[in-house]
């Protein structure tokens, strides 16, 4: 009888410690790409503080683009409104939808008032405007970075869960849900290839 009990609360410490280390994991895992999701919003942040600026030094010149301007602002705080809806819970697919969306309306708009910008050779050569336009460009850089170390995290994070036993395990450890990638929705304008006739 000895022996068998033994084995037996051996056996069990076992798979207490194994479901234990697939807890931990699951937590160090969502950890993870919550935090690179932070790393998103800090870049995202520092762009949606950038756009205004932009808008202001191109305001004397476009006095004639008003709607183009105001395209911008309005995608700005409809970007920034759905950054904070993803802040609160990072990987959630409706939030990462709705955040994508925003970011390609964004874009679009940017890409838009870039345009217009063109037919302005002063407001191209201004420096201030040229020292805005850089560190967007730069911004927009590392914000693409912070996205794919958060999808990276995400994958796997989401690996893992679905992976046996952990899928089993998984929703009994509050981890039902796989999170959901950051994909930012190309604008038309910007997805089409121009067209070159000779």
């Amino acid at each position: 009888m000895e022996i068998s009990s033994i084995v037996f609360f051996v056996i069990l410490g076992i798979l207490v410690i194994y479901f234990v280390s697939i807890f931990n994991q699951l937590v160090a895992l969502r950890n993870r790409f919550k935090n690179a999701f932070a790393q998103i919003e800090v870049q995202l942040k520092r762009r949606y503080d950038l756009i205004p600026n932009l808008v202001e030094t191109a305001k004397g010149y476009l006095k004639h683009e008003r709607e183009t301007l105001e395209s911008v602002i309005q995608a700005r705080n409809t970007a920034s409104d759905n950054l904070s809806a993803a802040q609160r819970n990072p990987g959630d697919a409706n939030s990462m939808q709705g955040l994508g969306q925003a970011e390609g309306n964004l874009t679009g708009a940017l890409g838009r008032f870039n345009l217009v910008v063109e037919a302005y050779p002063e407001l191209k050569a201004n420096e201030t405007m040229q020292q805005l336009t850089e560190e967007l460009t730069s911004t927009e850089n590392k914000v693409a970075f912070a996205r794919q170390a958060f999808n990276d995290q995400v994958m796997q994070y989401n690996i893992y869960k679905q992976s046996f036993p952990q899928n089993i395990l998984a929703g009994m450890f509050g981890h039902a849900l796989d999170a959901s990638l950051l994909e930012f929705e190309d604008s038309a304008e910007i997805q089409a290839a121009p067209k070159v006739s000779f």
